[in-house]
């Protein structure tokens, strides 16, 4: 038997992944100056001492399997982050029931394979007598289109262009296609646009999940790199929205990580949290098909949810490298400040190409906008990231500036 009838034809469409993409199309050309990645989201900041430290001392707990669920000590850390962050506290909700750390949050290794399996329980075998849909904002993560695919879903993507402000229009789509839906993943801030849903926006999206009964996959992952504002949390929309037919955060899962917040990608930690059906089902699934989150880890990431200063800092750092960029940059090439997140998403009429010359030329590496976006599903727009290159602000202030600046002068 061939190995292409052991490949299961379910991931036919599999998108590529964007990065051996970037590796062939500058392929054969040499750096023009001394090489400069831009092109990979992977915060390059300083971490905590701290977390070392919490590793060290609670290292011997490598010797244990750790829970699913995680320790009381992580659960407690995170409800209370949450509860600083979106107000999620029961002095605020008041009569409205809290966010239960035991039943609500669950550690997770590494937001992308969290985001991954959801798609397993919240995808049936058909919805409205039809395969299911998972819808997705383009551009979009691969880890969301691998998930539908996997789950047996149908991606559909939906546009995010400058005309919707980044943010795709989820409402607008046919009645037959939200139906058929499933799930819906979203990001916000967005990757790699930068566009920060309001409130009204998360309340009416909840509104939406909950008349066609879709569970909303929020991926919160850069919420805690922000311009001016923190961006508001669709945990936090909810508590402002009535649910007389269910609990406060039913259709609701978020997902935080600890990889931007405090600039740590390789301890593989965030969360999840949302309604309390659907978190007991996740919860059961994780228990016999999820990796679970080392005890020395969990003990690590208890302490980065707890502490602020680490996290003001390194927001700090990402907005002087903001300021850097208008200031190099200024109305070139669509530029705008990003509400969020840390990446620039720059109009430069033809990513693929722009994205050779500045290595060619400048020793600068970026992505082609067109990796990350594929033509929309209902055929409205072309590919929407083809003009536009992403520029990850990763590295150091002098690496950041020296980039930049080799930028202006090739665009």
């Amino acid at each position: 038997m061939s190995a292409n009838d052991l490949t299961h034809n379910r991931f036919a469409d599999l998108p590529d992944s964007p990065f051996p993409r970037l590796n062939e199309l500058i392929e054969g050309l040499s750096p023009g100056k001394s090489p400069i990645v831009m092109s990979l989201g992977e915060p390059q900041h300083p971490f905590p001492a701290f977390v070392s430290e919490t590793i060290a001392t609670h290292a011997k707990e490598f010797g244990k399997y750790p829970p699913i669920a995680g320790t009381p000590d992580f659960r407690a850390a995170v409800a209370a982050w949450l509860g600083r962050r979106y107000g999620l506290g029961p002095d605020v909700i008041g009569s409205k029931r809290p966010l239960d750390p035991d039943l609500q949050i669950l550690p997770v290794n590494g937001t992308r394979e969290a985001l991954f399996n959801v798609a397993f329980v919240a995808t049936p075998l058909a919805k409205a007598g039809r395969r299911p849909a998972i819808l997705m904002p383009n551009p979009f993560y691969q880890c969301y289109a691998a998930a539908a695919l996997a789950a047996g879903a149908e991606p559909v993507y939906v546009a995010a262009t400058r005309e919707t402000g980044f943010l795709p229009d989820f409402a607008g789509l046919p009645e037959e296609l939200l139906a058929r839906t499933a799930m819906i993943y979203f990001c916000s801030p967005a990757n790699p646009q930068g566009a920060v849903a309001s409130l009204d926006y998360l309340k009416e999206l909840i509104r939406l999940a909950r008349r066609h009964g879709i569970l909303l996959a929020i991926d919160e992952c850069y919420a805690e790199i922000y311009d001016r504002e923190p961006p508001s949390g669709a945990l936090q929309a909810a508590l402002e929205l009535s649910n007389p037919d269910g609990e406060v955060f039913d259709n609701i899962v978020v997902f935080h990580s600890l990889s931007k917040r405090s600039s740590l990608p390789g301890l593989r930690s965030g969360f999840c949290a949302g309604g309390r059906a659907f978190m007991i089902r996740f919860r059961n699934f994780r228990n016999v098909g999820a990796p679970q989150v080392p005890l020395p880890i969990m003990a690590a990431s208890a302490a980065a949810w707890s502490e602020e200063t680490h996290a003001t800092e390194n927001r700090e750092r990402y907005r002087r490298k903001i300021d850097m960029a208008e200031r190099i940059l200024g109305n070139r090439f669509g530029f705008y400040r990003p509400a969020g997140g840390f990446f620039l998403w720059l109009d430069v009429g033809d990513g693929e190409k722009a994205a050779r010359e500045l290595w060619a030329r400048g020793g600068v590496k970026v992505l082609p906008g067109k990796y990350l976006s594929r033509e929309d599903s209902l055929g409205r727009v072309s590919n929407p990231g083809a003009a536009y290159i992403r520029v990850a602000l990763v590295e150091s202030e002098a690496a950041t500036e020296e980039a930049l600046t080799r930028m202006a002068e090739v665009l």
